[in-house]
């Protein structure tokens, strides 16, 4: 298949980089979707097979496990309940790579950015800054007045497994942000990319499936809504999902360590009116500090690939403009 024109003039970004693997057919996001599927498939009854194993050493596990029938909720008191919890997602990650690297070939690495690789430099630099904006931002919180009401929370004092939740949420969490990024910013944007060419497409188009994968009221939907629009244009801008991926270690762990301290209800579903302005100013500023950081790096944000030239017996057999009547 011949490669699109912008494949040697702009150069491909993110959503359109699969034009530069090695199958990059119409048909290749669907399988890589329902592989990856299937592996994540395996991967949980491996999982879930370990877990039978171990609860014939602890038989209040299965009891603990059937307890999120009832309700997903994140249980600061038991490290176990969230480390599968949050592993069942971070199982996306390997998953999807498998898949594409098995469909698409060579060069997986195209998952991750332009560059093809992670950029640890450029995700450390962005991480540090999200860590700024967001510790600004929620110190200033602090010192408004809010009516918002905080819940049953858990206080650090009666949580007699802190430490090892807070090692639990530092391990594992930042596996479970990136598998969300990897699906989300990277496997739907670069479907979405394979078909249509545009990047507001691939932007726009996923948002409503990350919205319905959060459990909120209209408001925090809408603020989750936010968050989403905002990742897929900083991976589309930056080449790569190392922006993303940042920010939402940097939120999802605030969000816990929060509720560790007993400051917040990490399981809130109504965030409220200060929470939703707080987080849009968040992600508002760490969106215009990435921007500065990116023009002053003079980092490449796409792919070029080189044109094919004809061999040198075929430009001599071919005629020249002025010989064709």
């Amino acid at each position: 298949m011949t490669p699109p024109s912008d494949a040697y003039a702009a150069g491909l970004a993110f959503h359109r980089l699969v034009f530069a693997r090695q199958r990059p057919g119409w048909w290749t996001p669907l399988v890589v979707g329902l592989l990856g599927v299937a592996f994540y498939v395996a991967f949980t009854v491996v999982i879930l097979i370990a877990i039978l194993v171990l609860s014939l050493a602890d038989p209040t596990i299965v009891p603990r496990l059937l307890s999120i029938s009832e309700g997903v909720a994140f249980d600061l008191a038991d490290p176990l309940l969230l480390a599968i919890l949050l592993g069942s997602i971070a199982l996306i990650l390997p998953s999807y790579v498998l898949a594409s690297l098995i469909i698409n070939g060579r060069r997986v690495g195209l998952v991750s950015s332009a560059f093809g690789r992670l950029r640890w430099r450029w995700m450390l630099l962005c991480a540090a800054a999200a860590v700024v904006v967001a510790g600004v931002v929620t110190a200033l919180s602090y010192l408004l007045p809010s009516d918002e009401p905080v819940g049953d929370v858990l206080q650090p004092g009666d949580n007699t497994l802190l430490w090892a939740s807070l090692a639990v949420l530092l391990l594992v969490v930042p596996f479970q942000a990136a598998a969300e990024e990897y699906v989300f910013r990277g496997y739907l944007m670069q479907m979405i990319g394979r078909w249509l060419r545009h990047p507001a497409f691939a932007i726009l188009l996923p948002v409503p499936l990350f919205v319905l994968g959060h459990l909120y009221d209209p408001l925090g939907q809408v603020s989750v809504g936010v968050f989403a629009v905002a990742a897929g244009w900083l991976t589309w801008r930056t080449g790569g999902l190392e922006a993303a991926i940042s920010i939402h270690v940097v939120n999802n762990l605030l969000a816990f360590l929060l509720a560790l301290a007993g400051l917040s209800d990490v399981n809130a579903t109504s965030p409220g009116i200060l929470s939703f302005v707080v987080s849009t100013v968040m992600v508002a500023a760490y969106v215009a500090l990435v921007e500065v950081m990116m023009r002053r790096s003079g980092m490449p944000r796409t792919l070029r690939l080189t044109a094919p030239v004809a061999p040198v017996e075929a430009q001599a057999a071919m005629p020249s403009a002025s010989r064709i009547v």
